[in-house]
């Protein structure tokens, strides 16, 4: 692809593998600068810096926890002194729990809110001044695509994730007068390195055949989507959810 980034910087939230790492080093092929963010991975992130200078590309990695907003601010304020603006943020940073919810505790509904709900909040409140004096910018949330269509064993990261999409609405309409576009993309099953290898070894065949391409998603299935909604080709593409599921939602 040829999405025209070059000049523009890029904030991934959880960059420092599986999925974020894949769309940071998207992103940095198409041209942007990125600030891979972590908050615990350190030798990841690392390494997903070092192979988009190896390859040519402009990033650092920056240490965050995004359900603390201090922190978060701490963040984008390094990130603009480094580099001078944000054009693009993409919050890819979550916490999963699978578990009935009968079994869950507050403190675990906490944690999870804190990431999935907040964090994004955080992110999008600590970035959208910035973009608002620039004049453009663009938001890609991630989520899973139970916030829509619902699953068992994952009801409080489903209640967290339909708050991203409202959120992503929401700001689609009013930071869009800004030239700033929000969407939202939905996943289905990404199998990573990092996946539960127990649950999935035992579930895989009954997950597969909730998914009409019959086969788990994969990071590479991903990064383009996000890398087309962060560029000026999908300037007129705001408020959206786009799944990427392999079928397993058809919902528009």
């Amino acid at each position: 692809m040829d999405l025209g980034l070059s000049g523009k910087v890029a904030l991934v939230t959880g960059g420092a593998r599986d999925v974020g790492r894949e769309i940071a080093l998207t992103l940095a092929r198409e041209g942007a600068a990125v600030a891979v963010n972590y908050r615990s991975s350190q030798a990841d992130a690392d390494a997903t810096v070092a192979d988009i200078r190896k390859n040519g590309g402009k990033a650092t990695a920056y240490k965050a926890d995004i359900a603390d907003r201090e922190a978060v601010d701490g963040m984008v304020d390094a990130i603009v002194k480094d580099f001078g603006r944000i054009d693009i943020l993409v919050n890819n940073a979550g916490l999963v729990t699978r578990q009935r919810f009968v079994d869950t505790t507050p403190a675990e509904w906490k944690s999870q809110i804190d990431v999935g709900l907040f964090g994004v909040i955080h992110c999008c409140h600590a970035v959208a001044p910035h973009m608002v004096r620039q004049g453009s910018g663009r938001i890609v949330n991630l989520a899973g695509d139970s916030a829509r269509v619902g699953e068992s064993g994952l009801s409080i990261t489903a209640a967290s994730r339909g708050g991203a999409i409202a959120l992503t609405k929401s700001l689609a309409k009013e930071l869009g007068r800004n030239g700033i576009t929000a969407n939202l993309v939905a996943l289905g099953f990404i199998e990573t390195a990092h996946s539960e290898p127990e649950w999935l070894a035992a579930n895989r065949d009954k997950i597969v055949r909730m998914y009409p391409l019959r086969r788990l998603g994969k990071p590479t299935d991903v990064a383009p989507a996000v890398a087309f909604l962060a560029s000026d080709a999908a300037s007129w593409i705001t408020g959206q959810v786009l799944s990427i599921s392999g079928g397993y939602s058809t919902v528009g």
